[in-house]
């Protein structure tokens, strides 16, 4: 029997968000717990089983798994400690293996580690030894650091954005590893950075201008001698020394062909990197275009405080200048704060409470607003997600009816990407006059096939797509768009690991 160790670590940060993440703030699972979650959950180590699942050969060895509830600040030092001690002492716990798979996210940072993935990988090939095959697979938001490149033998990531490539991704990253496993191929790559930070449209796989890099990436993958392919551009908002873009390739031992696939990626992705950025409507436009109310529901877009990308969701920006403004029509808008929550379940359904809403975290960028509202529904907020996944866990949340204005306070962040949230608490965003939808892009059925407008609105937020509004400190300079002029001189690295 080949014994395959199964490993996951997964946290998105942004170094913006004032809160830090902790330990409370991650499901963790140990052993066969882990294999029981993802037999159900649509994510990357499901797809990796369904692969090995048909191999009577194959025996798992299933370790640690550590997955945040949604995306947060930066994970805090002691945190940080108690996590890295956890995933690697389950690995020194296991028995021998055969190879392993680890299933991590690429923008995780701790107060006290930039590179949390990288430091990982490092210390597991300590354990495990340099002679098994380790493979890993990232989100495409991932920083692609040497470090991580370096322990592994081969990786992959995410192909689409938004992502609903999850499974496959496990389907390929388990495809890989058998592929090393039985002796059919022998990894190398090529890794180029890209000095940019990108958002916008231009990034959906499906209809974008990136979508011409991602689609070459793939028809590597597919060709004779191709293991894998792609691009990671990281998450802008996690400020850390190696942010950036990286193109790269994986092939069955022909680093010239690595060199020549990962440098056309790199090109088909700067080709259209100015593109690659969000228009954006000032608040008080966007605020004047809402109360010009039109046929059908207009969004708006906060994607400055966005819970997925590692925004609080506690901005009251828009609710304050609606109720500034007096706006009249019927408007649905979700808010994390747990004081607010707590004071509409001392109410009770149908009272009448007054409460300060907005603020909760990031205090700097928003002052809260009081509020009279009466309260429609309470729930634990538990709830079954559009997206795949297993329940979320919003924490006691209150739907409150502020004049027309209808608030879902939640206690907790979760993820914003789709309508689980509002439909969870029997609220159907398409039969207001306005939603506010706090996620840069979800898929477009979401929102914007029906919505009559959607707008992108230039709100303040720790994951603002003005990214020069945020104040990076420590990311390479110059890089695009945070620096004028920024010129792109293509240089390649080369990996192979040696195993015995």
């Amino acid at each position: 029997m080949l014994k395959i160790l199964v490993a996951e670590c997964k946290l998105e940060i942004s170094t913006f968000n004032p809160t830090p993440t902790h330990y409370e703030d991650f499901d963790v699972l140990y052993g066969p717990e882990i294999l029981h979650r993802h037999r159900r959950a649509h994510h990357e180590i499901g797809g990796a089983l369904s692969v090995w699942d048909a191999r009577p050969d194959i025996e798992l060895v299933p370790t640690y798994s550590a997955c945040s509830h949604t995306s947060g600040g930066t994970l805090a030092a002691r945190d940080w400690q108690r996590i890295a001690e956890e995933f690697l002492g389950a690995l020194r716990q296991a028995p021998p293996v055969d190879a392993a798979y680890f299933s991590l996210h690429g923008a995780m940072a701790a107060a006290n580690e930039d590179d949390p993935e990288g430091y990982l990988l490092q210390e597991a090939r300590q354990i495990l030894g340099e002679r098994i095959p380790i493979v890993a697979s990232y989100d495409l938001h991932g920083i692609l650091t040497e470090r991580m490149v370096q322990h592994t033998d081969a990786f992959v990531c995410f192909h689409t954005y938004p992502h609903v490539d999850l499974f496959q991704t496990g389907e390929r990253a388990g495809r890989v590893l058998l592929r090393i496993l039985d002796g059919e191929v022998r990894p190398v790559t090529a890794k180029v950075f890209i000095p940019a930070l990108v958002r916008g449209d231009e990034l959906i796989t499906a209809t974008g201008l990136i979508g011409h890099a991602v689609r070459a990436a793939q028809e590597i993958e597919r060709s004779a001698g191709g293991i894998s392919a792609g691009l990671m551009w990281g998450n802008p908002f996690t400020d850390v020394s190696a942010l950036g873009t990286n193109a790269f390739a994986i092939t069955d031992d022909d680093p010239a062909r690595a060199e020549r696939e990962a440098l056309r990626l790199a090109d088909l992705f700067w080709q259209h990197h100015e593109q690659m950025q969000v228009p954006l409507t000032s608040l008080d436009e966007a605020l004047r275009l809402a109360i010009e109310r039109v046929k059908g529901t207009t969004i708006l877009v906060d994607a400055a405080d966005a819970p997925s990308s590692g925004a609080p969701g506690d901005s009251n920006a828009i609710l304050k200048g609606l109720l500034t403004q007096g706006y009249a029509g019927e408007a649905l808008i979700p808010i994390v704060d747990p004081a607010a929550a707590r004071a509409a379940f001392a109410a009770g359904v149908g009272k009448t409470v007054r409460t300060r809403v907005g603020g909760a975290f990031d205090s700097g960028r928003h002052q809260p607003v009081e509020v009279v509202g009466r309260v429609q529904m309470l729930s634990d907020g538990h709830f079954k997600p559009e997206s795949p996944g297993d329940r979320w866990d919003s924490g006691d949340t209150a739907v409150l009816r502020v004049g027309s204005i209808t608030l879902i306070v939640t206690s907790r962040a979760v993820s914003l990407h789709d309508r689980s949230l509002f439909y969870a608490h029997g609220q159907d965003p398409a039969k207001f006059d306005l939603v506010v939808v706090k996620s840069p892009h979800c898929q477009h059925h979401m929102f914007k096939d029906w919505a009559a407008r959607y707008i992108n609105v230039d709100a303040p937020g720790s994951t603002s797509a003005n990214l020069r509004s945020l104040g990076h400190t420590r990311c390479p300079r110059p890089i695009f768009p945070l620096d004028e002029g920024v010129t792109f001189t293509p240089q390649v690295k080369l990996f192979r690991r040696q195993r015995s």
